[in-house]
C-alpha cells in the first residue's frame, strides 16, 4: 500500500457572494453526436431525476469532513492475483503492469463474475472497478472466445476511452480486440471498424444506439453486459437508451453493474435488468469521502469568491486542481479569467470536440497544465492520479454528483482535498 504524504489542509477561509444568478440549462454531457437519433430529437438529455435543472438541496454543512484518521484510509488486506486460477498469459500481463494484489472490489467480485452470476458491485471511485470486470472478461475470452463476447456501457466518452486503454494494456499480444464507440468521433469510421471482429465493445449509450439503429452493430453474439458507473448512467438520463440496448441482447447470459453510490431510484431498473443477482459491497453506497478532507468556503460577493480562488490556486501544494462549475458557459468564463491571470489552465465540456477534450486531459495528466475547469463531464470520466484538490465553484445539484466530483481526488487510498464555495446568505438561511 502506498503511504500517503502528510496532508496540507487549507487555512480557514472566509467570505460569501450575492445570490447566484438563475442557472441556465445545466450541462448534461451525452455520448451522442450531431447525428443524434430521432428519439432524442437531436436535443439535450434531461436527467430523469431532474437534479440538473433545479437548485441544489444539499445542506452545505454536510460537505465538511476534517477528521481523517489512518484507519479511514487503511486499505483492506486482499489476496494476490497469483492465488487465482487465471490463464498464464493474463497472469503475465498483470505482473507486467505490476498488479500484485487485488483491490477490495476485485478480490470480492472476480470469482462470482467468473462463475457467471449476475452481480451488482458497490465501491468508491478509484478502487479498481475497471479491473474488477475486465480481468474476468479477459480470462473467459482466453479460455474460449465463442460465446464470451462482451458489451460494456459507460456514461461518458472519457471513461470509455480509459476502459479501452486498460483493456488493450491487459491484452497486449493476446490477439483480443475491442471497439470504442463514443460520440464526437466520425460515424462512418465507426461503421467501418464494426465490419471487423471485436471481442468486446465499449461505448456510451448514445453512440451504441446509433450503431444499432443503422444496423452497423448486432448484439446477438454478445452474451455479457457490463454497466459501469451505473448510478451516473441513470443520473444522466440514459435509462431508456440502456433498456433499448438490453432488448437487443437476445443471448445475454450475465449482467454486471458497478456503482459508486446506491439509491432507491436504482431499484426498479436493477430488478428489470437482473431479477436475481449477487450484491458485493465494499462501501456504504452513500459516500466515497472518508479519506478526503472537505471544507466549505463562505463568501459574500463574486469578487471575494474569485479573490479567494486565486489565492488557493497560487499555493505550491496544489499542483493539479480540478474545478467544477454547473454550465458550459460558466466554465468558459472562468477559464478565460484564469488564463488572463497567467495560470496554466484548460477547459472541458460538452461543446468541446472529442479531440480537444482528449488532448486537454492528456496535458492535465502530464502536468503541462495545472488547472482543469470542467462541467460534470469530468466528474464521470477523468481517472487521473494525484489530483491535489477538487473545487466546487458551485454546490452540485445532488449528493450523487458531489460524491463523483470529489472522488477525482483521494484515489487509490490516498488522502485528498475538496473545497466547496458557499454563499453566506445560504448558510444563514439554514441556521
Amino acid at each position: 500500500m502506498t503511504k500517503s504524504k502528510k496532508r496540507n489542509t487549507p487555512d480557514k477561509f472566509r467570505g460569501n457572494p450575492k445570490k447566484r444568478p438563475k442557472k441556465d440549462n445545466r450541462h448534461a454531457d451525452t455520448a451522442g453526436t450531431k447525428h443524434a437519433s430521432a428519439r432524442n430529437n437531436g436535443g439535450r438529455r434531461k436527467s430523469s431525476s431532474g437534479n440538473r435543472f433545479k437548485k441544489s438541496d444539499i445542506d452545505p454543512r454536510t460537505l465538511i469532513n476534517k477528521k481523517l484518521s489512518p484507519k479511514q484510509t487503511k486499505e483492506e488486506q486482499t489476496r494476490p492475483f497469483g492465488v487465482f486460477p487465471l490463464h498464464a498469459q493474463l497472469q503475465s500481463r498483470l505482473k507486467h503492469k505490476k498488479f500484485i494484489h487485488t483491490t477490495s472490489i476485485q478480490d470480492k467480485t472476480l470469482e462470482p463474475i467468473l462463475e457467471g452470476v449476475n452481480l451488482m458491485g458497490i465501491a468508491n471511485t478509484g478502487t479498481g472497478k475497471t479491473g474488477a470486470f475486465l480481468i474476468p472478461l479477459i480470462e473467459r475470452l482466453l479460455l474460449q472466445k465463442k460465446g464470451n463476447y462482451s458489451l460494456v456501457l459507460v456514461p461518458t466518452r472519457e471513461l470509455a476511452q480509459q476502459v479501452v486503454e486498460e483493456f488493450k494494456s491487459l491484452t497486449k499480444g493476446l490477439k483480443l480486440y475491442s471497439h470504442c464507440l463514443i460520440g464526437g468521433t466520425n460515424i462512418n469510421k465507426d461503421i467501418d471498424k464494426l465490419r471487423r471482429e471485436a471481442h468486446i465493445v465499449i461505448g456510451t449509450p448514445g453512440r451504441i444506439n446509433d450503431m444499432l439503429n443503422r444496423r452497423a452493430l448486432k448484439l446477438d453474439a454478445y452474451s455479457h453486459l457490463v454497466l459501469d458507473e451505473f448510478d451516473t448512467m441513470l443520473d444522466m438520463g440514459f435509462q431508456k437508451e440502456v433498456l433499448r440496448i438490453v432488448d437487443q441482447m437476445n443471448n445475454r447470459k450475465q449482467t454486471i453493474l458497478f456503482s459508486a453510490t446506491q439509491t432507491d431510484k436504482q431499484k426498479q431498473i436493477i430488478n428489470t435488468l437482473m431479477p436475481t443477482y449477487t450484491k458485493v459491497q465494499v462501501s456504504d453506497g452513500q459516500s466515497n469521502t472518508d479519506n478526503i478532507y472537505q471544507d466549505i468556503i463562505p463568501f459574500e460577493t463574486p469578487e471575494e469568491k474569485n479573490s479567494i480562488l486565486k489565492e488557493i490556486l497560487q499555493r505550491k501544494e496544489y499542483r493539479r486542481v480540478l474545478i467544477f462549475l454547473d454550465t458550459k458557459r460558466q466554465v468558459t468564463r472562468l477559464y478565460r479569467q484564469l488564463k488572463k491571470q497567467a495560470f496554466k489552465v484548460d477547459e472541458i465540456h460538452g461543446d468541446k470536440s472529442q479531440n480537444y477534450r482528449t488532448k486537454a486531459i492528456k496535458n492535465f495528466k502530464s502536468g503541462q497544465i495545472q488547472i482543469m475547469v470542467a462541467t460534470d463531464v469530468a466528474a464521470r470520466g477523468i481517472d487521473i492520479d494525484n489530483i491535489a484538490l477538487v473545487v466546487n465553484y458551485h454546490i452540485p445539484g445532488s449528493k450523487e454528483s458531489y460524491v463523483h466530483r470529489i472522488g477525482r481526488t483521494g484515489r487509490a487510498g490516498k488522502l485528498g482535498q475538496a473545497l466547496t464555495f458557499v454563499e453566506k446568505a445560504s448558510l444563514r438561511k439554514g441556521a
